[in-house]
């Protein structure tokens, strides 16, 4: 066994200790010796592969979803599953126990079509995925768990509210391509729909008594009503977003080779080229929430790419891990294949993929985007809303005989786009009776440039039973 090999085993043990520890006695009483002696190794054993106990708690939900999707290394001495059984007590994969994709209680399954154009069944599926979750399934003792650990310091607070954001969005643009309707948006629906399966799977960690995992009759009818109020939501429709002063940030040229390592998509968990042509989105986890904006402004024809990066990828990078893979198999069971968004994700850990760009050094609040064309970096923008100006100025150039791009607000209602570094407020000119600004363009694009065909704009696109995935 190579000494790679040895770490790899080891960590598994060590990940299988930590599982079973905090299911067992909570976060509070368990300590990093605990583990070590569970796992048959040393406590430095243990630190040489977690910075402390509450990077591990989190690396043990990640690896959790990672196993569930095929990954980790299940079956291997000493590392056994993390979750082994289902809300009735059965082993996770027998019959009635609720896997982590597949068939759930209402029969929602990876593929299911719209019924007759209402996308409420959407949030439903979705609603009936976060119920059966493996986790709280599982282990209801580490899911009571998550809340306290991630209010317990700002950094993975802050962290969490923008991935629960980056979740409404993913969600919204997939119900909006789903209904077809130009013009409708979605992601503040799935925002009061998501705030609401928050609320249900907490309050049902914390009343689940110790001594089962079985629901009861009156949980069960509680979960239904959850559904349907969720399902519901799908009918708000909250008015257009307030309109703010939009700051313009320039990009410039550059021009440099774009060789980023191997990297996996953390949504589906599948193996992820990054050399092909595209925008690269590079969003610290407390930024998270500017990729509405930049998939609002951007053509279809632009593939955009979100590397989520760090300051603290030791204990932070879990916890993102965690919440991509929980989004990804919640939206499997929910959305069909052609109404996934056309978005990426990678999240950065090693800061690898960022050094590809230029990016030596990265931090929660970093955002800079870069496009690539022909493996080559070709234009740049650093700051606050570093991907808006590229995908608008990439939207103005392929659309130049046509009106203006990003005609629509953001779905943040309440909250002021971010405001571009160094530059004045742009004019604001009318676009018609509904209220909404059309931004000039950012700035003359270098002809020098090449850019992809003209193509309709990536919020108005809406096509049904096409895989939007590469």
């Amino acid at each position: 066994m190579t000494r790679a090999e040895s770490q790899e085993r080891n960590r598994a043990r060590i990940l299988a200790a930590a599982h079973d520890e905090f299911a067992e006695r909570g976060f509070r009483d368990v300590k990093i010796d605990d583990i070590a002696e569970r796992a048959g190794l040393t406590r430095g054993a243990v630190y040489s592969n977690f910075p402390g106990k509450r990077a591990l708690f989190f690396s043990v939900l990640a690896d959790a979803y990672d196993v569930g999707r095929g990954g980790g290394l299940r079956g291997e001495e000493g590392a056994g599953p993390l979750l082994d059984e289902g809300r009735d007590g059965r082993p996770q994969g027998e019959e009635g126990a609720g896997g982590l994709v597949g068939e759930g209680r209402g029969g929602s399954r990876p593929g299911a079509e719209p019924r007759g154009g209402d996308v409420g069944w959407v949030l439903g599926a979705v609603a009936r995925a976060w119920l059966d979750d493996p986790v709280p399934a599982g282990a209801m003792a580490v899911w009571r768990e998550v809340v306290p650990q991630v209010q317990g310091e700002e950094g993975s607070r802050l962290a969490f509210a923008e991935l629960m954001t980056l979740y409404a969005t993913l969600l919204g643009l997939a119900m909006e391509r789903l209904d077809g309707r130009p013009g409708r948006r979605m992601v503040r629906p799935a925002t009061a729909a998501l705030t609401l399966l928050q609320g249900a799977s907490q309050r049902a960690a914390l009343a689940a008594h110790p001594a089962t995992r079985s629901r009861t009759v009156s949980a069960a009818r509680e979960e239904e009503d959850v559904v349907r109020a969720c399902e519901r939501l799908a009918r708000l429709d909250p008015g257009p977003a307030p309109l703010f002063p939009v700051l313009t940030l320039k990009p410039y040229s550059v021009d440099a080779p774009w060789a980023p390592p191997p990297a996996v998509d953390a949504l589906r968990g599948d193996p992820l080229a990054l050399d092909g042509d595209g925008l690269v989105v590079f969003l610290g986890l407390r930024r998270l929430s500017a990729l509405e904006d930049v998939v609002r402004a951007a053509p279809a024809a632009l593939p955009i790419t979100l590397v989520a990066v760090m300051s603290d990828p030791g204990e932070h990078g879990p916890l993102a891990r965690f919440a991509l893979a929980r989004m990804g198999a919640h939206l499997r069971a929910a959305v069909p294949a052609g109404g996934w968004p056309d978005v990426r994700i990678v999240c950065d850990e090693s800061g690898r993929v960022a050094a590809a760009a230029g990016l030596p050094s990265v931090d929660d609040m970093t955002e800079t985007a870069v496009r690539v064309s022909g493996g080559r970096l070709v234009r740049r923008a650093d700051g606050r809303g570093a991907g808006y100006a590229l995908a608008s100025e990439h939207a103005e150039y392929a659309d130049s005989s046509g009106p203006a791009r990003h005609t629509d607000p953001p779905e943040d209602a309440g909250v002021p786009v971010p405001a571009r570094q160094a530059e004045a407020p742009a004019r604001s000119e009318p676009s018609g009776p509904s209220g909404h600004t059309r931004q000039p363009a950012v700035n003359p694009v270098d002809p020098r440039d090449s850019m992809s065909a003209p193509g309709p704009k990536r919020g108005d696109e809406r096509r049904k039973g096409e895989s939007a995935w590469p």
